[in-house]
């Protein structure tokens, strides 16, 4: 059985028809003024000219004491229109992801399907199978409930209504370690910092991977308790609330997390009284478990009924199969990957490589398939250091000029559409096509124009992609900025993308007006929320990209 993703995310054409804009930007990030010149028949001016307001983007006050390595190519001249610290490797968060996913593309292929199934230790007969039932993960990274329901559906549908052993889950596709070592323990609450399985479960429309849903509401008046609710409701965590509900005119004040180790999740805090519910996405610890979990409330759902234990053991070579289920193509999983930047579907894809390409499901094994892929399609990986496929460590080390190498060598192979649509548009509204660029550039030529990943973390923010100019000339950009001190950069960043979306070779602008600070909402710390249909009212921050918590 395939099933799509859900919802089904619409590819937008690629903009490379040219693009003619007046000059002149509006917008809650950085207002860039232009000033009408001359016509040039000089190129070299309007280079020129574009590089000077580059360089005095680059010279706001919020990158007082930053590395910025920016690299801006011309794919359609093929000459290099601005650089700065091209080859200084520097910390690039989440832009690592643009890495992983063209490795996987170039090692896997777009049209890879990952496969879970399900097998029987013996014949069933007369609907009893006398043995164990064995769950078998193949690293997929959009296992949803629905799709747990389908499967058990599946194996009620074979016939199989007893299973007199017990339920069995196989994550060996990968190996046993859960988090890499160069990651923050601070981290392991919060949903871009999930443990990494061979088997484990999406929880929302996101595909958000080893997290449960916690939804907070407060009580009806001051002084109530808060209620909890978790979903899936498995019974594999336990919830401590301490939180209670405040007065009416107060501010939320709530912590929601879980210690390491175990899956006890506490709720500490206030909502105010008549406000609206919270929803938080939290992890689980062992979330091979928790699928399992999932697995058998399904079964049971279905009518199947496991006499056993639910644990985990591999499975038998000659276990006869009963069911299974396969995902949506990798060409399509990339669209919320990339869109909504899941740390957890990079790490799966690194470890996914590593199983393919040597055997083992490691991030030892994988992070060097995953360079030396970048060099089979023509990418001098020189000065990449990588430590995961997510970017959630501050160990990996990425130059500029390689990051505008890859884009560039993208644009050579047969998935190259695939890919470029699966980035994040600037200024596109809807969750599956602007993603973490949704409210970024909005009523600017680089709206519907930029094709760009994020990656934000504290003192290190980056912006790289694909954009064409008032020209139709396609262009590629890489900027990363290292060691600021304050708010992310994004103002500098969105500057510097629409200044390219305004470029002409045939006539100069120039002037920049500073950067406006970062609104309320770009600043507001991490805990990436979710939607809650059931509940009205629900409050919830605008989608972001970040990594750790405080970046944004």
């Amino acid at each position: 059985m395939t099933v799509p993703l859900q919802p089904a995310p619409r590819r937008p054409p690629l903009n490379r028809a040219p693009h003619v804009a007046a000059l002149g930007l509006a917008g809650t990030f950085a207002l860039l003024v232009g000033t009408a010149t001359p016509a040039l028949a000089d190129t070299e001016a309007a280079t020129a000219d574009l590089a000077a307001d580059i360089d005095e983007l680059l010279a706001d006050p919020s990158l007082e004491g930053a590395t910025n390595g920016v690299v801006v190519r011309s794919l359609s001249e093929g000459d290099v229109l601005y650089e700065s610290e091209p080859g200084t490797p520097l910390v690039p968060a989440s832009n690592t992801k643009l890495l992983t996913s063209v490795a996987a593309l170039e090692v896997l292929g777009p049209d890879h399907r990952f496969t879970t199934t399900v097998s029987a230790s013996d014949q069933p007969t007369g609907g009893v199978l006398d043995g164990d039932l064995h769950l078998t993960g193949g690293g997929d990274p959009t296992l949803t409930v629905a799709r747990y329901d389908a499967l058990a559906a599946d194996v009620a549908a074979a016939g199989v209504t007893e299973v007199t052993g017990d339920l069995l889950a196989d994550d060996t596709m990968f190996d046993d370690q859960r988090l890499a070592d160069t990651w923050e323990a601070s981290d392991e609450p919060y949903a871009y910092a999930a443990q990494i399985s061979a088997l484990t479960v999406a929880t929302d429309t996101r595909y958000d991977t080893g997290v449960v849903n916690v939804t907070v509401k407060p009580g009806s008046a001051p002084g109530d308790p808060v209620s909890v609710s978790v979903s899936p409701d498995v019974g594999y965590v336990t919830v401590d609330s301490e939180a209670k509900t405040g007065e009416a005119d107060g501010g939320a004040g709530l912590t929601i997390t879980r210690e390491s180790g175990t899956n006890t999740i506490s709720v500490s805090g206030s909502l105010p009284a008549g406000g609206g519910a919270q929803a938080q996405l939290t992890t689980v610890h062992e979330p091979t478990d928790f699928a399992a979990e999932v697995f058998a409330d399904a079964l049971e759902e279905n009518g199947v009924e496991v006499q056993g234990e639910v644990g985990r053991a591999e499975t038998p070579q000659d276990a006869i199969q009963v069911a299974e289920t396969t995902s949506a193509e990798l060409g399509d999983i990339l669209v919320p990957f990339l869109k909504m930047s899941n740390s957890g579907h990079a790490e799966m894809l690194v470890k996914t490589i590593a199983q393919e390409t040597a055997g083992e499901g490691t991030w030892a094994a994988g992070l060097p398939e995953v360079e030396a892929a970048l060099n089979r399609i023509g990418v001098d990986t020189t000065g990449v250091q990588l430590a995961d496929g997510s970017g959630l460590s501050r160990s990996n080390e990425v130059p500029a000029e390689v990051m505008a190498d890859l884009l560039a060598a993208t644009r050579e192979q047969p998935w190259s559409e695939t890919w470029e649509a699966a980035l994040p548009v600037a200024g596109e509204p809807s969750q599956m096509v602007g993603g973490t660029l949704a409210s970024r550039m909005v009523d600017t030529p680089a709206a519907g124009n930029v094709h760009a990943k994020t990656g934000t973390m504290t003192g290190a923010s980056a912006l790289s992609g694909f954009v064409t100019t008032a020209d139709g000339e396609d262009l590629v950009f890489s900027v990363i900025n290292n060691g600021y001190t304050g708010a992310a950069p994004r103002p500098v960043q969105d500057a510097i993308a629409v200044r390219l979306a305004e470029f002409s070779r045939a006539g100069a602008t120039s002037g920049v007006q500073e950067p406006e600070q970062p609104s309320s909402t770009e600043t507001r710390s991490l805990a990436r929320f979710v939607d809650v249909p059931q509940i009205e009212g629900i409050e919830r921050p605008d989608e972001l990209e970040c990594t750790w918590v405080g970046a944004c």
